[in-house]
């Protein structure tokens, strides 16, 4: 890959950002911990390589903490993501945010993994509250990575000091 630059998404990306999420989360409506988002309304980094978006991070910032809401790397392995969440806990030092934390679901085993190797500890395992989720966002499937049964959110979280 060739090196790559992370900047502020801005409106010139909206339809961009649209597409990318809907294409990756089924629509903008992104639910964590039963809290709505839509996360073509939050803030966000974009990853460019050239003249082409690569990845895409949005979070939403919640007295001292900062929530990662959305992370898409499209060339996966190539420190897009690492980039991307390195730009967000600057922000989030920036805005004196305590914590920056988020959720992911239990077949999403691979984000745990990438995660914490970049300094996030797994703070809670939230039971079958993926069944809330569904009553806000329907088209939450059943069955995730390799087919494993959709339940549970996993919240991680790296302190700032």
């Amino acid at each position: 890959m060739e090196p790559f630059e992370i900047r502020p998404a801005t409106t010139g990306d909206y339809g961009w950002i649209q597409a990318l999420l809907s294409a990756h989360w089924g629509s903008c409506l992104i639910i964590s911990r039963g809290r709505a988002y839509r996360a073509d309304q939050l803030p966000g980094f974009i990853v460019t390589v050239g003249d082409k978006r690569a990845g895409l991070l949005t979070y939403s910032i919640n007295g001292p903490e900062c929530e990662i809401v959305t992370l898409n790397s499209l060339d996966e392995r190539q420190g897009a993501g690492s980039g991307l969440l390195k730009a967000v806990v600057q922000q989030a030092r920036a805005a004196a945010c305590r914590r920056v934390c988020l959720v992911t679901t239990n077949d999403n085993l691979k984000a745990v993994h990438f995660y914490q190797k970049r300094g996030f500890s797994l703070v809670a395992l939230h039971r079958n509250a993926i069944e809330a989720s569904r009553r806000l966002k329907p088209e939450i499937p059943l069955l995730g990575i390799d087919s494993i049964p959709i339940r549970d959110e996993l919240e991680l979280e790296m302190a700032l000091s």
